[in-house]
């Protein structure tokens, strides 16, 4: 992977070029943002850039032997940690080697752009939550032993390392202190603050901020292909999250249709519209579990727009156009007085269609609920 393959980021890519030019390449370094910032695309493009051979001051040249090793996510130099559990193909003595093939299958499928429930799924872990262990922190300390084969550096990426449980992240403290000549570290994390101290004093941090509207925009027809209309829609749901944006354009969604059906079924509570309620908790319910939770989750985002607009801070609404006009006239049911119950209703109900409860009753429900709470001010 390229510079030139990553969206946005402008101001991460200069500085992690000026590392390399200036040689002043820190040995551990925490890539730390939100989910879909680009933490490890940049890391493999960093990765390449350090070790390719014939590079500009910009970018890695993408054809020479080290570039075309790092396209494949197979060179010798390069490797990865990353949580992993027991699963249908490994039941015993899970470590991240053993799953190699799904990672370099998920990178390039997804652009690097990808979360852990999407990895969990592509492993078969189900519902068991995955770890970095000790025994792959071993394997990290053996292979960082060896001699490098072919590059200047040797690089272990180690990605989602919050979840290096206290035994592993103990035994890699030395190595990360004092590591081989010519290594280096990139630790990728969401949440740092569930990181050892010890860890975080050994790494120089690189921050990555969420996507502004316009990069995210202009990175999803980049890497999809979509149209301009379809990517504008996609931001205001993904909302500077490339990750959740490609999902977005891969599956489909649109956020007209939400909005669309939101609007209506808000029409229909404050009319009293029992026969239309029905008709539309059918609907609701026939629509599958996973559009039911993102209708949900996109009648939360009202809800906070909502919210927003009562206490005039305008500057957090994403959307505009007809839908923004909708937020600014609706804003007057769901005020101080009762956005803790719909919100809290929000919340519950996608709880329960994740435990798969039934859907039209669920909306039916809230349906009646809204109807009372509407005329609360």
């Amino acid at each position: 992977m390229r510079f030139s393959d990553i969206p946005g980021q402008e101001q991460i890519k200069n500085r992690l070029r000026r590392t390399v030019n200036e040689h002043r390449v820190s040995h551990a370094q925490l890539f730390m943002g939100p989910q879909g910032s680009g933490k490890l695309p940049m890391a493999l493009a960093y990765a390449q850039f350090i070790n390719c051979t014939n590079r500009t001051a910009e970018d890695s040249c993408g054809h020479c032997p080290s570039c075309l090793q790092y396209g494949k996510l197979a060179h010798p130099d390069l490797h990865f940690i990353f949580p992993v559990a027991t699963t249908k193909e490994v039941d015993s003595k899970p470590v991240s080697s053993l799953f190699l093939s799904h990672w370099r299958k998920i990178i390039p499928a997804s652009k690097g752009f990808f979360n852990l429930n999407d990895w969990y799924s592509r492993i078969g872990i189900e519902n068991k939550q995955g770890l970095i262990n000790a025994e792959d922190c071993n394997e990290l300390i053996r292979k960082l032993s060896y001699t490098s084969y072919e590059s200047e550096y040797k690089v272990m990426i180690i990605w989602m390392a919050e979840k290096i449980n206290n035994t592993g992240a103990n035994k890699i403290l030395k190595i990360l202190e004092e590591p081989p000549d010519k290594t280096l570290f990139i630790l990728i994390t969401e949440q740092h603050e569930l990181l050892l101290p010890t860890i975080l004093s050994r790494t120089q941090l690189v921050k990555f901020p969420r996507y502004s509207n316009p990069e995210l925009e202009q990175g999803l027809m980049t890497l999809t292909g979509c149209t301009a209309e379809e990517a504008s829609g996609a931001k205001f749901m993904a909302e500077g999250n490339m990750t959740e944006g490609l999902k977005i354009i891969s599956e489909g969604d649109s956020h007209r249709d939400l909005f669309i059906s939101f609007r209506d079924w808000m029409r229909l509570c404050f009319k009293y519209d029992i026969q239309g309620v029905f008709k539309m908790s059918a609907e609701f319910n026939a629509s599958g579990r996973e559009n039911m939770k993102k209708f949900l989750i996109y009648a939360l985002r009202v809800t906070r727009y909502c919210t927003l607009n009562n206490f005039g801070v305008t500057g957090y609404i994403n959307t505009e156009g007809e839908e923004k006009k909708f937020i600014n006239d609706f804003t007057r049911f769901i005020n101080p007085a009762n956005v803790h119950l719909f919100a809290k209703e929000f919340n519950d109900a996608i709880y329960h269609v994740e435990r798969n409860a039934h859907g039209a009753i669920l909306f039916l429900d809230i349906s009646l609920k809204a109807m009372r709470w509407m005329r609360i001010s």
